[in-house]
C-alpha cells in the first residue's frame, strides 16, 4: 500500500510553521488522494474576498464580527452536522466547504482562517468535549465560540458541558480553556477521521491514519493495536498477530490484552488459502 511520503516525513514543526487550515488540507491528501486541495484553496481565496467587501464599510469591531458570523453561518451556509455527526466527510476540509456541514473542528479551522485574514483576534482552543474559538478585542473579555452553531458560550454551559463528560465534581480549569498549537490539533483531527474511517469500514484509509501517526509516536502500543485490528480487517492476519503481541507485551495489565491472546490464538490458527 503506497503511503505519501511527504506527508510521513512531516514533524510538529512543519505544522506549527503552517495555517491550521492549510495542515488540515496536507493531512486529508495523505489520507485520501482525492482530497481537492487546489480548488478548497481557491474557494478559501473566494470566500475570503468576498467577506473583505462584505465587512469594507463596518467600522465597528464588534459589529464587523457579528456581521461576519453571519455571513459565515447564515448568508454561506455553514452549519453543525446534526444529522451524521460523526462522518468521515466531516472532517475533509474540501468535503466541509461543498457541504457547508461539518463538526466543531472543521468549522472552527474555518473560522480561524477567515478570521486571521479578516483582522479578529481568534485563536483555537481544544476543550475537553469539543473544539472552541477564542476570541479577544472588540471591548469586551475573553469569549469563546461554539463553531458547530456559532453562538457564545458562557462560562457556565463551557461547566456544564464539562460535567456532563467527567462527572459533577469536575471544575472548569484555566488548563482547559489553554490555546492549543497546531500539532496537537492535527493529532487529535488525526485520531478522530480514524475513528470515523473505522466505524465506516474504510479500512484502507483507516490503515493510512495509523501509519501516519506512527510516524509521529512510532512505539505507541495503542496505535499498533489499532492497526492490528485494521489489518485483521483487511484479512492480513500475521501482520495483524505482530501488532496484537506487541501491544500485549507492552501493556500486559490493560484489560484489552486478555481479549487480544483470544484474538492472536485464533488468527495464528488461521490458514490463508492463496490464488
Amino acid at each position: 500500500m503506497k503511503e505519501n511520503n511527504v506527508m510521513l516525513n512531516l514533524c510538529d514543526e512543519d505544522f506549527d510553521a503552517m495555517e491550521l487550515v492549510e495542515g488540515a488540507l496536507a493531512l486529508n491528501k495523505a489520507i485520501d488522494e482525492s482530497t481537492s486541495v487546489d480548488w478548497a484553496k481557491q474557494e478559501l481565496q473566494r470566500l475570503l474576498k468576498e467577506a473583505e467587501l462584505r465587512l469594507v464599510c463596518e467600522k465597528n469591531e464588534e459589529q464587523r464580527l457579528n456581521a461576519f458570523l453571519r455571513l459565515f453561518y447564515v448568508e454561506w451556509g455553514f452549519c453543525g452536522d446534526q444529522e451524521a455527526y460523526f462522518h468521515s466527510g466531516n472532517a475533509f476540509i474540501d468535503k466541509v466547504m461543498e457541504t457547508r456541514k461539518g463538526i466543531p473542528l472543521s468549522l472552527g479551522t474555518l473560522l480561524l482562517y477567515f478570521g486571521k485574514h479578516l483582522g479578529f483576534s481568534f485563536a483555537p482552543v481544544t476543550f475537553p468535549t469539543q473544539f472552541l474559538i477564542q476570541v479577544t478585542g472588540c471591548g469586551e473579555s475573553v469569549r469563546y465560540i461554539n463553531p458547530f452553531s456559532g453562538e457564545f458560550v458562557s462560562q457556565h454551559v463551557l461547566q456544564a458541558w464539562l460535567i456532563g463528560q467527567q462527572g459533577a465534581f469536575v471544575k472548569l480549569k484555566p488548563e482547559h480553556l489553554a490555546v492549543a498549537d497546531n500539532p496537537s490539533i492535527i493529532g487529535r483531527w488525526l485520531a478522530l477521521l480514524k475513528g470515523a474511517l473505522m466505524r465506516e469500514e474504510h479500512y484502507s484509509l483507516a490503515l493510512k491514519c495509523t501509519n501516519i501517526a506512527l510516524g509521529f509516536v512510532p512505539d505507541d502500543p495503542y496505535e499498533i493495536r489499532d492497526r492490528g485490528f485494521i489489518y485483521q480487517q483487511l484479512e492480513c492476519p500475521q501482520v495483524a498477530v505482530n501488532d496484537y503481541q506487541y501491544f500485549i507485551d507492552q501493556c500486559p495489565d490493560d484489560p484489552a490484552a486478555e481479549l487480544l491472546k483470544g484474538q492472536v490464538t485464533a488468527l495464528e490458527n488461521t490458514h490463508v488459502t492463496l490464488h
